[in-house]
């Protein structure tokens, strides 16, 4: 007779208007009163440092396919990860990433002189969406013709994920598949005016003794983009805003600027770009205290561990002086990202020309920053105001 399995009882909601109106603090409470919560919608939910940790390291108990989809490398576990992954990090390699400071730096340069001084603008949709944008284009060699196109994607699908729209967001995925089909089918009939970029590359790349297939160069595309889109933007603005929100750290930052790596790492651990990613058990298994059954969701709340009293101390204390490795940041383990060190230099150099080419950073007056929803992090709209 086969045993049924009780499904456990719901510790928290984290759709309810109180989590989603400051997940942060919500987090915050979560993690010191049930930090391992159940509930309906994201399985187990894991916020203390040391059990995100346990789960990252532990890649044959903690599966990351946890999708019917395809999700290269992502949503991929050892022996097939690793090939896969090894092919990713050729792309991300430190004489690639550090070639692409000069094109980004302009790009930067480019937007920052764009704004507005003295009057309020959102700094959300006036710059931190385009550069997400922009750079990701031209980092993987995309048109600019495609910049339009991905504001309004992103646009569409911001709108459908807080209408918590499933059929929108399906077709809105569907419609990012496409932008991507449409490159790769312009370069395999291109012959010798073949754009020389990392799309091209991916055609010619091969798994084992094949070539990528095409749904393997799509899934490594949309992740690469959907996942650099979402991040970025978020980064740029929870960045603006604590330099708005904490003059001190600003006006330091502004006369030395070679502090600038370690104070982003910081500030975006004290509010993570990314709120969770997901796992699954395969087997059996207790972490604190709770038992989670084989075959179980299991949640990793980046945005709580990177706050954990029991690592960090006072998790509002903004200190240069933490142990890098302590900050998940950009995960950690097998699955750490790939494109870490870009995405750091992205920022940086975003944040030098952005204070560079400004007097003052401040939040508009009278008015209040939008936040973003769950699954989204930072800021849905940022009213500021530079000098």
């Amino acid at each position: 007779m086969a045993t049924m399995t009780v499904k456990p009882q719901s510790d928290w909601d984290p759709r309810s208007d109180l989590v989603l109106s400051d997940q942060i603090a919500a987090y915050d409470a979560v993690r010191r009163h049930c930090p391992v919560a159940y509930s309906d919608f994201l399985g187990w939910s894991l916020f203390r440092h040391a059990d995100v940790v346990r789960v990252l390291d532990d890649h044959e108990t903690f599966s990351s396919v946890v999708s019917s989809h395809l999700s290269v490398p992502s949503g991929m576990d050892p022996p097939q990860h690793t090939a896969y992954r090894q092919l990713i990090d050729r792309h991300f390699e430190a004489a690639r990433v550090e070639a692409f400071e000069p094109e980004c730096r302009a790009i930067a340069a480019d937007l920052v002189d764009g704004l507005q001084r003295g009057r309020e603008i959102d700094l959300v949709a006036d710059l931190a969406r385009l550069f997400a944008v922009r750079i990701q284009c031209a980092y993987l060699g995309w048109p600019d013709r495609l910049h339009e196109p991905l504001l309004e994607w992103v646009r569409k699908n911001h709108e459908a994920t807080l209408a918590k729209d499933t059929k929108a967001m399906e077709a809105i995925a569907l419609e990012f598949d496409g932008y991507i089909c449409d490159l790769l089918a312009a370069r395999r009939v291109s012959g010798g005016s073949v754009p020389q970029d990392i799309t091209t590359d991916l055609l010619r790349e091969r798994i084992g003794d094949r070539p990528l297939s095409h749904e393997e160069i799509v899934s490594i595309l949309r992740n690469w983009t959907v996942g650099e889109l979402g991040t970025i933007t978020a980064c740029v603005g929870i960045l603006a805003h604590y330099f708005a929100e904490n003059p001190a750290v600003q006006q330091r930052l502004r006369e030395d600027m070679q502090l600038l790596p370690a104070a982003i790492d910081e500030i975006l651990r004290l509010h993570a770009p990314l709120i969770s990613n997901r796992r699954m058990a395969t087997r059996s298994v207790e972490i604190g205290g709770r038992e989670i059954a084989a075959g179980e969701r299991i949640t990793v709340i980046w945005a709580s561990a990177n706050r954990d009293e029991a690592v960090f101390g006072n998790p509002d204390e903004f200190r240069l002086d933490r142990l890098p490795e302590e900050n998940l940041l950009y995960g950690r383990g097998i699955h750490v990202c790939p494109g870490a060190e870009l995405a750091r230099l992205e920022l940086r150099v975003l944040v030098e020309e952005l204070l560079k080419r400004t007097r003052w950073i401040a939040l508009a007056p009278g008015r209040q920053p939008i936040t973003a929803v769950y699954p989204a992090s930072g800021f849905a709209a940022l009213p500021m105001q530079l000098s």
